[in-house]
C-alpha cells in the first residue's frame, strides 16, 4: 500500500515538474506568436533594407541596370564633392540652431502653462496644435507664402516703411526661416517636459524658499536639475530629428540658395530621385548614419556631467 503511494506521489511530482517546465515555455511560445509580424517586418523592411545598402553602397546602379561593384569609389568620391561639404556644413548649423532653441522656447512655455488656472486645458491644446500641423505639406507651404517677397511678413514690415528682405531667396536669412518653423513645432517637447514639472516634489520648492531662493534660483538649482533627464531625452531625440529633415526644405527652399539649405538628407534625395545615382546615395546614407551616431554618443558621454537621476 505504501509503495503504491510512493509510485502515486512520484508520478504527480513528475507531472508538476513537466507542467512548470512547459509553462514558461509555452508562454515565450505564445509571446513569440504576437510579435511575429512585427519580427517578419524588421527582419525584412528593415534590417534587411539597411543590409542591402550597404551593399549598394559599394556599388554603381542607376535602378535600370545591375548594380557593378566598385569598391570604395562612392567613398572616395565625397572627399571632392564640394556639395557634400556644403550639405555637412547646412545640416551642422541647422542642428546647432535650431535644436537648442527648440528646447528652451519649449521649457519656457512648459513652465507658463504648469499653473493650474481656469481654461488651462483649452490653452495646451491650442499651443500644442503647431506640431500636429506643422509638419504637414500644407503647413509648409503655408509657412513659405508667410515669408514671401510679398507675404504677410514683408507687408506688416512696410506699414512701418521698413523694406522687408527676400526672406527665402537670399543664403543668409534662408536657413533660419527653416529653424524658426522647426521652433514653432515645439509642442512635443513641450508636453514632456509639463509631465516631467509635475514629477518634481513641491518639497525642494518648500525647502529652497526657507532657505530664500529666488524664483530664478529655484529654476536654475531645483527645476533644471530635476528635469535634466528629461532635457537630454528631448536633446537626443531633436538631435535625430534635425539631422533627417527634408519636407521643410523641399517645400520652402528647395536646398537653395547657393546651397545655404543643401541639408543632407535633402541631398542624399537628390542624388537618389533626381540624379538616379543609387549607389552614392547609399554611400551618404551610411555617413549620415555614421554621423548621427557620433553626435549621439557624444551627448551620451557627456550626459554623466549634467544629467542628475537622484530625486
Amino acid at each position: 500500500m505504501q509503495t503504491q503511494q510512493v509510485e502515486t506521489w512520484l508520478t504527480k511530482s513528475k507531472h508538476k515538474t513537466k507542467s512548470r517546465l512547459q509553462s514558461p515555455l509555452k508562454r515565450n511560445l505564445t509571446a513569440f506568436a504576437f510579435l511575429t509580424p512585427w519580427l517578419i517586418g524588421m527582419v525584412f523592411l528593415t534590417v534587411g533594407s539597411m543590409l542591402f545598402t550597404f551593399y549598394l553602397a559599394f556599388t554603381n546602379y542607376d535602378l535600370l541596370s545591375a548594380p557593378t561593384w566598385t569598391g570604395m569609389k562612392n567613398f572616395t568620391r565625397m572627399w571632392h564633392d564640394a556639395s557634400f561639404w556644403a550639405s555637412i556644413r547646412s545640416t551642422l548649423m541647422y542642428v546647432v540652431l535650431s535644436v537648442p532653441a527648440r528646447l528652451i522656447f519649449s521649457l519656457l512655455i512648459a513652465s507658463l502653462l504648469f499653473k493650474e488656472v481656469k481654461g488651462i486645458g483649452f490653452y495646451r491644446a491650442i499651443i500644442y496644435l503647431p506640431s500636429l500641423i506643422g509638419g504637414s505639406v500644407g503647413a509648409t507651404i503655408g509657412w513659405r507664402k508667410l515669408f514671401d517677397d510679398n507675404g504677410p511678413i514683408n507687408s506688416f514690415l512696410a506699414i512701418f516703411g521698413i523694406d522687408g528682405p527676400t526672406w527665402i531667396g537670399n543664403p543668409s536669412t534662408a536657413i533660419f526661416v527653416l529653424i524658426l518653423l522647426s521652433t514653432w513645432q515645439f509642442g512635443s517637447e513641450m508636453v514632456i517636459f509639463l509631465a516631467g514639472l509635475k514629477q518634481i516634489p513641491v518639497t525642494l520648492y518648500e525647502a529652497a524658499t526657507i532657505d530664500g531662493a529666488s524664483r530664478i534660483r529655484k529654476f536654475f538649482h531645483v527645476t533644471l536639475p530635476m528635469l535634466s533627464p528629461i532635457i537630454f531625452f528631448n536633446l537626443l531625440m531633436g538631435t535625430i530629428s534635425s539631422f533627417m529633415v527634408f519636407t521643410q526644405v523641399y517645400i520652402i527652399t528647395g536646398g537653395g540658395p547657393m546651397k545655404s539649405t543643401l541639408f543632407f538628407v535633402y541631398y542624399l534625395y537628390q542624388n537618389a530621385f533626381t540624379y538616379y545615382d543609387m549607389g552614392y546615395a547609399a554611400a551618404l546614407s551610411i555617413i549620415l548614419l555614421i554621423l548621427i551616431a557620433i553626435v549621439s554618443g557624444f551627448i551620451f558621454l557627456t550626459s554623466r556631467f549634467w544629467v542628475n537621476y537622484d530625486v
